[in-house]
């Protein structure tokens, strides 16, 4: 079992992965007490039937520079091979400003490849690697030195496993001809903007239940506030406050310290200090909001006319798409794509890129009254009328 932990180590192996058409890769990291990723470990793997083709490089090892590590995600002769590959992606491109080209995801294709909706590890290493996992290594310390056998193990199997799901997963991509489809969903993986998170848009993820401009004016500010003070800190947002809290501060609108002391659901330490200066300035912030600022919440979707008989129908027609394809049925449409689209929307993912071939051309026949689904047995047909 190879372990890197200088940069001249990583340099030969990198070296040699390069002359390959594809590496795996891993990454071990811990995010419990901060706002970014702290990376312990990456866990790499070339072509190859034993572990001497694999290796774990340590970037918490003194000296150690991940340029040529960096250097080989650049290549674009060697393809990069992930499962679930968003957070993974997210810390390279956040520590280096690197994303990984090109690059797979074993994930995605399992979904594209009839193995259901957003299968684990585990599975595909059962179901076509034939083999079983060790999972006890799995919510351990990885910051901690020296690694344990166990965890060594657990870390290497993650990306040797992995050669074997690939290569199948990409002949199967190759024999039905939905290698593009992948890459569609893999596109957005690989757009940086993915991996941005932008103060005055984090508002757009708290649940309230009010669609008050002047109450979604001083949610905007709270969560514009917690976001700044937690990524300058490199805390996790809930240690400044949780989303309850910052609900509620928006309904009581506290106005000075002993307001905020009056809050059931604010932590000890948001009472004082910087932290509570800064809840003060931005519910001011939201109260005093211009007019033509205040937020607005696309309500479109809740407003539309959903013909029920219609939505019902997209489902049968789902179900029967996902059983000719295979492909998972969240995969191509959600629930709220159906119901956009019996309600007379067309600008929904279901009806673009690879989807529209599997279901949205369907859809829309089915829409305009040029095709009906009949049952045979436990089967569903399309018929032209």
């Amino acid at each position: 079992m190879k372990t890197i932990t200088t940069t001249q180590e990583l340099a030969a192996f990198c070296a040699e992965a390069a002359t390959f058409p594809y590496v795996t890769v891993d990454t071990e990291f811990l995010r419990e007490r901060t706002y970014y990723s702290k990376l312990c470990l990456v866990q790499l793997a070339m072509p190859g039937k034993t572990d001497e083709t694999a290796a774990l490089v340590d970037p918490l090892a003194e000296g150690l520079s991940l340029d040529p590590l960096l250097d080989l995600f650049r290549n674009p002769d060697v393809v990069k091979v992930f499962h679930a590959a968003r957070q993974d992606l997210e810390i390279f491109f956040v520590d280096n400003g690197v994303i990984p080209h090109p690059m797979f995801d074993t994930q995605i294709a399992a979904m594209v490849c009839g193995f259901g909706e957003q299968v684990g590890y585990e599975t595909l290493v059962k179901r076509i690697a034939k083999a079983s996992l060790d999972k006890s290594s799995r919510f351990t310390d990885w910051s901690r030195r020296p690694l344990t056998e166990a965890q060594a193990k657990y870390a290497l199997a993650d990306v040797t496993h992995l050669r074997v799901i690939y290569e199948y997963l990409a002949k199967e991509l190759e024999r039905t001809g939905r290698a593009r489809w992948v890459a569609e969903e893999v596109a957005v993986l690989m757009d940086p903007e993915t991996y941005v998170t932008h103060p005055r848009e984090a508002w757009l993820r708290v649940k309230t239940r009010s669609n008050s401009s002047r109450f979604l004016a001083i949610v905007r500010e709270l969560a514009a506030f917690r976001e700044d003070y937690a990524q300058s800190r490199n805390i996790p947002r809930s240690r400044v406050y949780k989303d309850d809290a910052l609900v509620e501060l928006a309904s009581t609108k506290p106005a000075n310290m002993e307001d905020l002391g009056r809050s059931r659901l604010l932590l000890r330490e948001a009472r004082k200090g910087a932290i509570a200066e800064g809840i003060l300035e931005a519910v001011k912030a939201g109260q005093e909001c211009p007019k033509d600022q205040l937020p607005e919440v696309d309500t479109s979707r809740d407003q539309l006319q959903v013909n029920p008989a219609l939505a019902d129908l997209l489902r049968v027609l789902l179900k029967a798409k996902t059983e000719e394809s295979g492909v998972a049925s969240r995969l191509i449409a959600p629930a709220a794509d159906l119901d956009a689209i019996a309600a007379g929307m067309r600008d929904v993912a279901a009806l673009n890129g690879w989807r529209r071939e599997v279901f949205g051309e369907d859809a829309l026949r089915l829409c305009d009254g040029r095709i009906a689904l009949t049952a045979k047995g436990s089967t569903v047909k399309v018929i032209e009328l």
